[in-house]
């Protein structure tokens, strides 16, 4: 029995090179509207994939309350960011994408059409049969659009956050050492290999690959399970070629997705775990900042990371303390919370955090 809870997705981390220009287009897009925290600062602890340098950076999380995991869009303040030379091929290892839910797939295709984004691809059945498109923001950066369940609130926008990511592997069997067995994505959807119409248009689509789509047979639940909602893992690997690593030669900030972060509940039982797997924490903030919470802007609480088997980051952070109406002054104690969904009331007061684009 693990002594460890995940709420969910709490979001996922895209280095970009102009952060207003890049948030902006995902409050349009996809709705990241609600501002958690926004910062500028130096990420101290983060050596081991900075080039062991202190790094000043620009930060703003920010959530769709409609439901699903956030966005941290991350700019470096002093360095040039360093984007990738060749675009993103099947079979490539790292996060791929990142999975989107929408309520009606068809409309989001034609609301995402009209605002004259990059469609890949026409909704197009995935071999669970359920129809999916793949798109990309201005910057290059694919998004897997689902149909899914699971809202918290209606504000009205076509799309919801974060349901999952697309992730090369070069060893699936070995990748759910982590993914299954520590974050829980222990149920097979489809485990297939071959080409597939749902990929059309993505480089490498003629190449055939093995994909496995992974769901968790027990719900993640915690004090924001209700926002984040559930969400699916899908792994791919190549067949036929050994895929370049999307981050090689490149550090954690540089344009892309940097990491999946995990919102959960009993980091040091977490720690344990992961050791135990043969995941240790690369990065510790509870270590580094000798049991103290590290505050981001408004928020607190204690991160860490682990590397996948190919050295894809995955975080996790345990929220201590989060700022329900800033302007009077209101935050929430969650360190003594126990790891139970918080109730609508508290998470709804979150909307008093939404800002329009531009802002």
């Amino acid at each position: 029995m693990n002594d460890y809870t995940i709420s969910g997705i709490q979001q996922m981390g895209i280095g970009v090179r102009n952060l207003k220009e890049s948030w902006n287009w995902y409050i349009n897009m996809f709705g990241m509207n609600c501002k958690i925290f926004e910062e500028e600062a130096e990420a101290k602890i983060m050596l081991p994939y900075t080039g062991n340098k202190a790094r000043k950076r620009h930060a703003v999380l920010a959530i769709n309350l409609q439901g699903g995991g956030g966005f941290e869009v991350w700019q470096y303040k002093e360095r040039e960011p360093v984007p990738l030379k060749e675009e993103i091929r099947l079979g490539d290892i790292g996060i791929l994408a990142c999975k989107m839910k929408v309520k009606d797939i068809g409309k989001a295709y034609s609301f995402f059409t009209e605002q004259g984004s990059v469609i890949l691809n026409k909704p197009t059945a995935d071999p669970s049969g359920r129809k999916t498109f793949y798109m990309k923001d201005p910057s290059g950066n694919l998004f897997h659009i689902n149909e899914g369940d699971g809202w918290f609130m209606d504000t009205g926008h076509i799309s919801g956050g974060s349901c999952g990511a697309v992730i090369g592997v070069t060893d699936i069997d070995r990748a759910l050492g982590l993914y299954s067995d520590i974050l829980g994505y222990d149920q097979i959807i489809y485990d297939i290999t071959g080409t597939f119409p749902d990929l059309t248009n993505i480089p490498g689509d003629n190449e055939p690959v093995r994909r496995i789509l992974l769901g968790n047979s027990k719900p993640f639940i915690g004090p924001f399970s209700k926002i984040f909602g559930q969400s699916i893992m899908e792994l791919i690997c190549s067949t036929g070629r050994s895929g370049k690593k999307i981050y090689e030669g490149r550090y954690w900030g540089d344009p892309g997705f940097i990491h999946i972060c995990f919102d959960i509940k009993g980091i040091d039982h977490l720690k344990a775990r992961c050791s135990e797997k043969g995941f240790p924490f690369t990065v510790n903030s509870k270590e580094s900042y000798k049991g103290q919470g590290f505050d981001m802007g408004e928020a607190g609480g204690h991160f860490a990371y682990v590397e996948d088997p190919d050295g894809t980051l995955i975080e996790f952070v345990e929220t201590l303390r989060l700022p329900l109406v800033k302007k009077l002054g209101w935050y929430l104690d969650l360190s003594k919370r126990k790891a139970e969904p918080l109730p609508d009331w508290i998470l709804k007061m979150l909307r008093f955090s939404r800002v329009k684009a531009g802002k």
